[in-house]
């Protein structure tokens, strides 16, 4: 048997890494409008050296040095900021000429704000039960159990204890809490009230026209085989052609799983559009969405503490860090806007 040893080897190989500046950049560009937004609002909050500014605010101003010696450090810095101050003047230019294109009123604003807070008031599928429960017809004692029943039902429609534990846990007859559920699984949305997905299921397969009694025999005992496409062991088992077995799955893929979500007192996310296409004197123009962003730009407070000899090596070494990061947020944004306007522009041209 031959010995074994240990060796020390070089090897070269080459591996791509993403720096995690030029990551954040890629993660800021997938971003919606909307999460973009909230993760500006956060960096404003975060770092003090940036501030959200009106369009027609203060550009930033570079102003001459007063005649002092700069370390190497610090003239450094002051390349990063004219860099920045330029970037600023660029992106507040492409923000204006938006505006021209876009142009921004405060009927505009007012239409936009109403309709954020003209958003419904969505019924509970509880609410919408107890009103249903409430014009049935039925005694003080079964609207009571009926009462306790909706509120075993969960969002999703199902319930959440078996009548017996329900009549149990209020020492009321079993069968009494068996017809009131009964009365209740007639209700609307069809499905509501059962205890699982097969009885969910069945229950709306009750209400349709025409009877389906091959889907309700696979419902009712091969679903967990359907949820697999098992057809061939479907077929089998039922003696019926595969063709047969896909019409019926065609058929329970039409049923709702879950009836009670139409009732979800969680409000559809809104959704902004990036980017904005306009026919304009027989010509496409591209339009970005940027009034939904804050324009941002690094305070003139901290750039006086800066050259304010009274402040400390350290806090000078804070703010150039806070800086920095604010600069390159600004930067990511305006990369992001560039990017989207030139992919806009390849699409519409395309089309």
């Amino acid at each position: 048997m031959p010995s074994q040893t240990l060796s020390l080897s070089q090897s070269q190989s080459l591996q791509m890494v993403l720096a995690p500046q030029l990551r954040q950049s890629l993660e800021m560009l997938q971003l919606p409008i909307l999460e973009l937004r909230a993760m500006i609002q956060q960096e404003i909050e975060q770092n003090p050296t940036i501030e959200d500014i009106p369009v027609e605010g203060e550009t930033i101003e570079i102003e001459p040095g007063e005649g002092k010696t700069e370390t190497a450090e610090e003239m450094e810095f002051e390349k990063e900021f004219e860099a920045l101050a330029k970037l600023d003047e660029e992106w507040r230019d492409y923000f204006f000429q938006n505006l021209q294109n876009n142009p921004y009123t405060q009927e505009a604003a007012d239409r936009r704000q109403f309709l954020m807070d003209s958003q419904p008031q969505q019924e509970s599928l509880q609410e919408h039960l107890l009103g249903q429960l409430n014009l049935s017809g039925l005694s003080a004692v079964e609207t009571q159990l009926g009462e306790l029943i909706v509120g075993s039902i969960n969002d999703d429609g199902y319930m959440t204890m078996t009548p017996e534990e329900l009549a149990e846990s209020v020492s009321a007859d079993p069968e009494a809490v068996h017809d009131v559920l009964n009365i209740i699984r007639e209700f609307h949305p069809c499905g509501v009230g059962a205890h699982d997905l097969s009885d969910c299921l069945l229950l709306q397969m009750e209400k349709m026209d025409t009877p389906h009694p091959i889907a309700e025999a696979i419902v009712r005992d091969h679903l967990t085989k359907l949820g697999g496409r098992k057809y061939p062991l479907i077929a089998r088992a039922l003696k019926i052609s595969q063709e047969e077995v896909h019409a019926a799955a065609e058929i329970i893929s039409k049923l709702d799983p879950k009836p009670g979500r139409i009732y979800s007192s969680e409000l559809a996310p809104y959704i902004l559009p990036e980017v904005v296409v306009e026919k304009i004197e027989g010509e496409y123009v591209i339009v970005l969405n940027d009034d939904q962003l804050p324009h941002i730009r690094v305070s003139r407070h901290y750039r006086q503490l800066l050259k304010d000899a009274a402040t400390t090596s350290d806090v000078k070494s804070y703010i150039r860090e806070r800086v920095r990061s604010g600069a390159f947020l600004i930067k990511s944004i305006h990369q992001r806007q560039k990017t989207i306007h030139r992919v806009a522009e390849e699409i519409v041209r395309t089309q």
